[in-house]
């Protein structure tokens, strides 16, 4: 009895995929618009990687005026927060110098003012009374997504570090049901190979579209998506090392997974390589302020009108 199903399973099979012929049956067959297919490009992992460090050389400073959205929380921490889209002032220099002024819509009120040397951030936060000072390695993260907003993590998604000589980078082609990517893979040395970053191109044009940056054990610290790129709004003369560049991305993404916020930022004015007066890096203590070191305990807090 076995025997006489397993055969009537088989002659099902034979008739279903066309019997001794061998041919299959095509339920439907449907021809695209060779006009709507996608563009994808070929390159290789050197023309790509110096692709992207002609980009990263090239920006040497940056003055923006942007839109500014953050979201706090995800569907893993259970709680989504959105906040109200502000405009923002930002400027950058390399290595790491960033600064960046959100305003409330209409008024126009100064509702942050946070500045970033490389070791020491400074947040101003006028509506609270605070001016918050911490150490740009500190790790600690707050309760309340939003207040882990910091400016250097805004760096990378601006001035984006080059790929080293000394640094293995791995080439891969991604591909899913939208698009379809290189990958550059740059390897972080030492007693134990890791992850440093990957760079994301997609084949339609070879533009970067993604960045996403590593800490150690694998921990993925910022994952930026780019797009919208457009010409600078002061085109650069033929001496100008902002004409290895030439074009910007308008919209950025910025995920921060392990602060557990995320930051849209729509670039309306954007200004290259100007030469930014050291001054405007600079952040004191408002007045009559509340002092708060970031990373230390609530009972070591200095007077409220103490300096840092």
């Amino acid at each position: 009895m076995q025997r006489v199903f397993t055969c009537m399973v088989l002659a099902t099979l034979v008739a279903v995929s066309g019997g001794c012929s061998g041919t299959s049956v095509i339920t439907k067959r449907t021809k695209g618009n060779p006009a709507e297919q996608p563009v994808i490009l070929d390159s290789t992992r050197e023309d790509l990687a110096e692709k992207y460090n002609a980009i990263a050389h090239s920006v040497k400073s940056l003055n923006a005026t942007v839109q500014l959205k953050p979201t706090a929380g995800s569907k893993y921490s259970g709680l989504i927060e959105e906040y109200h889209e502000v405009k923002a002032f930002l400027l950058a220099e390399r290595p790491a110098k960033i600064r960046m002024i959100g305003q409330a819509p209409v008024i126009g009120k100064t509702v942050f003012d946070m500045v970033s040397d490389g070791d020491t951030f400074r947040v101003s936060i006028p509506p609270k009374n605070k001016f918050l000072v911490g150490s740009v390695a500190l790790e600690k993260t707050s309760k309340r997504p939003i207040e882990n907003l910091r400016p250097h993590h805004l760096l990378d998604a601006l001035l984006w570090p080059e790929i080293q000589k000394k640094e293995s980078v791995l080439f891969e082609e991604f591909n899913d049901e939208t698009a379809r990517y290189y990958v550059l893979t740059v390897l972080r040395g030492g007693y134990q190979t890791e992850i440093l970053r990957k760079i994301w191109f997609d084949r339609a044009d070879l533009r970067v579209s993604r960045m996403q940056t590593y800490g150690p054990k694998g921990v993925l610290v910022s994952d930026v998506h780019v797009s919208d790129w457009q010409p600078v709004d002061a085109a650069p003369g033929p001496s100008d090392p902002a004409s290895a560049a030439g074009t910007f991305p308008r919209t950025i993404r910025i995920q921060r997974p392990h602060d557990d916020y995320t930051l849209d930022l729509q670039i309306t004015k954007i200004t290259l390589n100007e030469i930014i007066p050291a001054e405007r890096f600079q952040l004191e203590q408002p007045v009559g302020s509340e002092l708060v070191r970031v990373g230390e305990d609530e009972d070591k807090q200095p007077p409220k009108d103490a300096k840092p």
